[in-house]
């Protein structure tokens, strides 16, 4: 662009030749403190570039000199805007400014245009480029951009699948919630909320350890009856006596693993299970059973030498090892997370009694067998759902790894009623107990049922 020459303007002093004496003493006075008077007020700035005028500054021509450089700025505004290469910063107006500004006369009105706003294009950028520092872009354009490519495009194929998925009921249901069973517990320091999660998974890691194996092949004058027989008669003195759950559980445990290390012949069978239900009430009980109150129940069939005697050999066989998780620990455990009412407590703890009486069950370990009688609890009493995230959480156990427990027990609770043992039916017929043992058992769980539908044998 053309800038105005600069005319070097001639200082008023030099107009005057041979101005005598005093014009020289007026020089010498001026000479060493200040500017000479024709370098003031003379300077213009237009567009940054100090211009030096050829004659005196009036008011009417700086009016002008403003005029020219409003005018000059603005066609190049206009060249610059039709340019091809789009995209640059907008040109900012000059600013031209007098160090004396003097108000605009009505014969030079300022026309100001104001320059459009230049088209910004919008780059995608990928992490691997840098953003040019020529071509800055527009915020807010590249923040609805980026707003507008987050957004879902739901073509007409994704909308026909969903209604697909909709009408065949395979739509993804809600994440169940998954419930905090101690936390009406944390007041109450013998629940010990604190360690109880640690406290179950100590007892999964050692429950196999005092699991008995199976035995029954290694004892020539025992068999799966006899051993049903005397759990069902030890179920009714442990009735009579009102012990505690935990003694009964405990008791089975001791004469199974008893019998696991050690060949018992047939008449001392039943001084094996007054022994061990001695030893189980002495650890489990406040006031526990006599042994001549043993003595009795037995009718005198063993002295109480005799007893004392068959209780040392099986502490010596158990190395005495008493504190081993039995199912009703887990039973608990797994009852407390069903969220369940009464029926169903009383009816998860007769499944479990009925099963404990069979030594079928004894191929499973004490966790699973407590969970599958919570779980037939539930599909005897049609509970909905039949097992939550709660209770898969907390047990450790899916619904499929339970099944085949669960229809064993619910066999069991089938003929209940029509076998000879029927001390565990008789105790929860009781309407103290809910009378959960008339309950019609779970059709669709029994052994028939799942082989009729799937074309084969149990």
């Amino acid at each position: 662009m053309a800038s105005r020459p600069i005319v070097p303007q001639q200082a008023r002093g030099d107009a005057v030749v041979g101005g005598g004496k005093q014009q020289q003493q007026q020089k010498k006075i001026g000479a060493g403190n200040r500017k000479a008077l024709g370098e003031i007020g003379n300077l213009v700035t237009v567009r940054g570039v100090e211009v030096k005028p050829n004659r005196p500054i009036t008011r009417s021509f700086c009016a002008q000199l403003l005029a020219n450089a409003q005018a000059a700025a603005a066609a190049e505004n206009n060249k610059k805007q039709v340019c091809a290469n789009v995209g640059g910063p907008a040109p900012e107006g000059v600013a031209v400014a007098a160090k004396r500004g003097a108000p605009k006369p009505a014969a030079h009105k300022n026309v100001t245009v104001k320059p459009k706003p230049a088209v910004v294009e919008v780059i995608d950028i990928s992490p691997d480029k840098e953003v040019p520092k020529d071509k800055p872009v527009n915020k807010n354009k590249k923040e609805a951009a980026d707003a507008n490519s987050k957004k879902k495009s739901h073509t007409l194929t994704s909308v026909l699948t969903a209604r697909s998925k909709a009408a065949c009921g395979i739509t993804k249901k809600p994440k169940e919630q998954i419930i905090d069973i101690d936390a009406a517990d944390i007041e109450n320091h013998l629940a010990a909320v604190e360690y109880i999660e640690d406290i179950y998974k100590f007892y999964k890691e050692v429950e196999n350890e005092s699991r008995p194996h199976d035995y029954i092949d290694s004892q020539p004058e025992i068999n799966e009856k006899m051993r049903a027989i005397l759990v069902d008669w030890l179920t009714d003195v442990h009735t009579k006596f009102e012990l505690s759950t935990e003694t009964l559980y405990l008791t089975i445990n001791i004469i199974d693993r008893f019998l696991a290390v050690k060949t018992v012949p047939r008449r001392e069978l039943q001084l094996v299970g007054i022994s061990a239900m001695l030893m189980a009430s002495k650890y489990e009980e406040i006031w526990p059973p006599e042994v001549n109150d043993f003595v009795c129940l037995s009718d005198r069939a063993y002295t109480h030498e005799q007893i004392l005697v068959m209780e040392k050999l099986i502490l010596g066989k158990l190395e005495w090892t008493l504190t081993v998780p039995t199912p009703f620990v887990f039973l608990v455990r797994f009852i407390k997370a069903s969220v369940p009412d009464q029926e169903l407590e009383n009816m998860a703890h007769f499944l479990s009694e009925l099963g404990m009486m069979h030594y079928a069950t004894l191929m499973y370990c004490p966790s699973i067998f407590a969970a599958s009688a919570v779980f037939a609890a539930r599909c005897t009493l049609n509970k909905t759902p039949l097992w939550s995230d709660t209770l898969k959480l907390h047990t450790g156990y899916t619904q499929e790894q339970l099944m085949d427990c669960a229809r064993l027990l619910v066999s069991f609770h089938s003929n209940a009623g029509n076998g000879k043992l029927k001390v565990v039916y008789r105790k929860y017929s009781d309407p103290q107990k809910g009378a959960v043992a008339v309950h019609p058992p779970a059709k669709y769980l029994l052994p028939e049922a799942s082989s009729a539908s799937s074309g084969s044998t149990y």
